[in-house]
């Protein structure tokens, strides 16, 4: 199954072989055009340092719930969710499940508290919360925020390359981007569940890329155009890559943001560490250069990345719902 997902080496776009990174880049870009996901290797990130994470992950998991439940989401979107308690609406991909039986920490970009933004109370802007029982916890992850951030900002080169945009077309856009590293915890999937419980329900990313990094467990399934869906099981040194919905705005559909899906079948527990690297909250995302024409019209509205973003957060998570009400 791993044979129907690509496999792209994309350390040419690091290189200085202009040839070599424009084949990189036009790789990547057939891949996101046929199904939107694909295994990344050559990335550059030590395998030391991504084992770490990892570990860090499972000793955050393993602490006893009240002490997780301490640093509880906040209202920038940073701390615990228990399990249950998101649910995926995305009406398209997805009718009546069951929350999804995960729970996770979510770190975000990070900002000082003396930030204008956090001074001012902006949407998203706020500290992370970190486990201070677990010392080593902090500058493992940190260590690998910015190894993700670096493969990120060189994939962004390969976009450029591949759509024929100028070089550093969407520094600007990336300047302050908005991340999300997400630690996730999946346990494992009850005998007796219904069809539609699921450890993470069929859904789309919200932004412009998402690097994967998943243990030996399996459990990630990508649907194809054609409809059924494929097993993206781990690969020894490379992520799983996708693009969200935001890609496939900018690009006029050219991209596609593709439902994914995890059910936890292994028998055991599950960690995967999603890192999302989207565009700043105002950034105005309207169709590229090249991406349109005469016969080929915008077909998306132009957005501000970070009104966009919000409205998904407020439909899919259960702490927003609350506070709303």
């Amino acid at each position: 199954m791993t044979a129907r997902l690509p496999v792209i080496d994309i350390a040419p776009l690091a290189g200085p072989d202009e040839g070599a990174a424009l084949a990189t880049a036009r790789a990547l870009c057939a891949a996101y055009e046929e199904i939107g996901f694909a295994y990344v290797s050559g990335h550059g990130i030590a395998d030391d340092l991504l084992q770490a994470a990892f570990a860090q992950s499972r000793a955050f998991h393993a602490s006893p719930l009240e002490r997780k439940q301490r640093l509880a989401i906040n209202a920038a979107h940073r701390g615990y969710m228990g399990l249950a308690s998101s649910t995926v609406v995305t009406s398209t991909v997805n009718r009546n499940t069951h929350p999804n039986l995960s729970e996770s920490l979510m770190l975000m970009h990070a900002l000082a508290d003396d930030d204008p933004r956090v001074l001012n109370g902006e949407p998203l802007a706020g500290p992370n919360q970190w486990p201070d029982w677990l010392p080593a916890f902090r500058p493992a992850i940190e260590a690998y925020i910015d190894a993700a951030d670096a493969v990120c900002r060189r994939l962004l080169r390969g976009f450029e390359l591949g759509l024929g945009l100028p070089p550093g077309y969407f520094a600007p856009m990336f300047a302050e981007p908005v991340t999300f590293l997400r630690l996730l915890h999946y346990p494992p999937h009850p005998a007796d569940a219904p069809d539609n419980q699921f450890g993470s329900a069929p859904h789309t990313d919200y932004g412009c890329m998402t690097l994967l990094a998943q243990d030996d467990s399996g459990g990630l399934q990508v649907r194809h155009r054609d409809g059924h869906w494929i097993d993206a099981p781990p690969l020894p040194g490379a992520f799983v890559l996708n693009v969200g919905d935001i890609m496939a705005v900018w690009s006029n559909d050219r991209f596609v943001s593709t439902p994914h899906r995890v059910v936890n079948r292994s028998g055991g527990d599950r960690y995967s560490i999603p890192f999302f690297f989207d565009p700043g909250m105002d950034t105005r995302v309207s169709c590229l250069p090249g991406c349109h024409g005469p016969d080929n019209p915008p077909r998306h509205a132009p957005v501000r990345y970070g009104d966009y973003l919000m409205a998904r957060l407020d439909r899919n998570y259960d702490y927003r719902k609350h506070a709303a009400g």
